[in-house]
């Protein structure tokens, strides 16, 4: 139980830092790839930022989803 909750707010801080970066205006966002409309598009930074989002989440998944090695104390003796 510990570990989900661990798991969903660390998924919760990279996803709000991935939209603050994705909706904010930055020096090397590159240019635009996709237009959205006449104000907004997709950069080619953005790509990146998606890419490391992804990645984390992934990484997460593993995390959750693998089992604690389960030591007996006469083991560790």
């Amino acid at each position: 139980m510990f570990r989900w909750v661990g798991v969903l707010l660390t998924a919760a801080v990279m996803s709000a830092f991935a939209v603050l970066l994705l909706t904010g205006d930055y020096i090397r966002e590159g240019p635009v790839l996709v237009t959205l409309s006449e104000t907004h598009g997709i950069h080619r930074g953005d790509v990146g930022i998606v890419a490391f989002w992804t990645l984390g989440m992934i990484g997460l998944l593993i995390a959750a989803l693998s089992r604690p090695s389960r030591t007996r104390d006469a083991d560790r003796r």
